[in-house]
């Protein structure tokens, strides 16, 4: 009888274990029907129900000629079926053949295909029953240049959706010289071509703000966030005029961005930009926008990073005086100082390798408590601030705590990236304690959970920071 009594209780620990770990859930089915069919001011569109979690894929909600502002999409007639991603951004593939990295097993990064038509975006959501439920717009990271709304497993938006009853978006947008090359001195059809990778999210916001309450989300309550340049592009939206009011908080990761490239540089690079292509400066702008929307990808990428090499400039949001009036954080937006954010970094950060000293990397983390502590003294809306530590034990440890680790834990998708984390119960565990604090800031503008010890704003005398490790904590100095 002991015996049985000792295998019953064996039996049910390890099925709450398995279960607390998501490994013995089978996925629920995936339906069609036309309970599946949203409606947009564009026009009605199909997803699928998986496992009652409705979820649209490369939806379009801009259009855009090469180096114009974007547009708002076309209307369609019936109904257009949104079950499969959309291309993510031109963007150098650098696809090598090898040896894989530890870097690459970990991350498992995924091969899309691409397109200039780009301005597409995924919606996951708990129901489409009108309820008002809050919205968590996630931008990619890869600076600049390259990255895509899916291109890491861990930013599938169905786990942190059904966990949190709460609508997720993921957003694809023009990158490097298509969304980043300043060609507005040139006049003419260029005239509001400055940061057109940043214009797309607007516009993708728009899209939201117009949409996702047919959706069950609502559009007063939108969360913008992002890593690395996520971050960057999140930190840039903050001091966007045309962004206000469009979103209602805001996460960065590893991306907290302070200055960004100053539009004096612009007439130069454009120069050296056309002087690479062998094309005249003099030339009328609207047979230059012809002959620039004629050229292959690859060849106006290449002149726009010898362009960038001469004129010292670089693919990234410019502060032109129109669409972006000022520094992201410097000063602190007034435009933005009633909107909370949820600031962080990791351990690691860019140290790839298990030949690295555990410490913070202090270039990402200053930039962290930088941009908090402007915020902070603004006086308007709290910042949060964390510090994630946790060492992934895969391959002895070799990306320790690096930079964008923490993305299968806050979007509680452990089970997906388990190359990354290892799968173990430890790193279940955190997910579900910082999936929780995601979700609550995303609802509330604040962190705080039962999950975690009281979270406090950050200050910038005591630097409150929460340590999210196996065992978290608040740290002051």
């Amino acid at each position: 009888m002991k015996t049985v009594h000792l295998f019953a209780s064996m039996l049910g620990a390890a099925i709450l274990a398995a279960s607390c770990c998501n490994s013995s859930s089978v996925p629920g089915p995936i339906t069609t029907g036309e309970d599946s069919i949203a409606h947009t001011i564009y026009g009605d569109i199909q997803g699928y129900c998986d496992d009652g979690i409705y979820t649209f894929k490369g939806i379009r909600y801009a259009k855009a000629d090469r180096f114009m502002a974007p547009e708002y999409p076309d209307h369609h007639d019936g109904v257009m079926k949104t079950q499969v991603y959309g291309p993510k951004a031109q963007q150098d593939q650098n696809v090598k053949f090898g040896t894989p990295t530890d870097y690459d097993f970990g991350f498992q990064f995924k091969i899309e295909f691409m397109s200039e038509d780009c301005q597409v975006l995924n919606v996951w959501t708990p129901a489409l029953d009108g309820k008002k439920r809050p919205v968590f717009v996630w931008i990619h990271g890869g600076g600049y240049t390259s990255g895509s709304g899916i291109f890491l497993p861990a930013q599938d938006g169905r786990s942190l959706a059904e966990k949190g009853d709460i609508v997720v978006v993921t957003v694809n947008h023009r990158l490097n010289v298509l969304g980043y090359l300043d060609l507005s001195p040139l006049g003419g059809p260029f005239a509001n071509s400055a940061n057109l990778g940043m214009q797309d999210l607007v516009k993708a916001l728009e899209w939201v703000r117009d949409n996702i309450e047919n959706f069950g989300g609502d559009p007063g309550c939108v969360t913008i966030g992002g890593q690395s340049g996520g971050g960057g592009k999140t930190s840039t939206l903050m001091a966007m005029p045309s962004a206000k009011g469009l979103f209602h908080r805001a996460i960065v990761q590893s991306g907290s961005t302070i200055r960004q490239m100053e539009g004096a540089n612009s007439p130069a690079v454009c120069k050296a930009f056309l002087e690479e292509l062998g094309l005249n400066p003099d030339t009328p702008a609207d047979v230059l926008a012809e002959v620039l929307k004629s050229l292959p990808f690859d060849q106006v990428l290449d002149a726009g990073n010898r362009a960038g090499r001469r004129a010292g400039g670089r693919f990234s949001p410019v502060v032109d005086g129109t669409v972006l009036p000022q520094h992201p954080f410097d000063p602190a937006p007034e435009v933005s100082r009633d909107i909370p954010m949820l600031i962080g970094s990791n351990l690691n950060e860019f140290c790839y390798t298990n030949n690295v000293e555990f410490t913070v990397d202090e270039r990402v983390r200053k930039g962290v408590i930088d941009q908090a502590t402007i915020k902070a003294e603004q006086g308007g809306a709290p910042a949060y601030v964390y510090l994630f530590s946790w060492i992934s034990e895969v391959n002895d440890r070799a990306l320790a705590a690096c930079h964008g680790m923490e993305l299968p834990f806050m979007f509680n998708n452990v089970a997906v990236q388990r190359e990354m984390t290892g799968g173990t119960k430890e790193a279940y565990a955190l997910a579900d304690k910082m999936s929780s604090a995601w979700i609550q800031f995303v609802k509330t503008g604040d962190p705080n959970t039962p999950k975690l010890p009281k979270w406090a704003p950050f200050d910038p005398e005591t630097e409150a920071t929460m340590v999210l490790d196996n065992e978290c904590r608040m740290s002051c100095r």
